[in-house]
């Protein structure tokens, strides 16, 4: 099942706590938080990012099957 993945940016505090995770999903953008790579989560990768999307600590993180 193919799953993707979106940061909400008005939530997201730029603790960077998914990034140490999940580097290859998350990274930072030009205000200091986190951001997607690539919307669509890459094969392999689905449960480290689920693991960054449960340590958010303000919950910015979504994940929902892509259509």
């Amino acid at each position: 099942m193919l799953m993707k993945v979106t940061v909400d940016q008005e939530v997201c505090i730029g603790c960077g706590m998914c990034i140490d995770i999940c580097p290859e999903v998350f990274r930072f953008n030009d205000d200091s938080k986190s951001e997607v790579i690539s919307e669509t989560i890459p094969e392999g990768l689905e449960a480290k990012t689920e693991e960054a999307k449960e340590v958010c600590p303000v919950d910015a993180i979504v994940t929902e099957e892509a259509k």
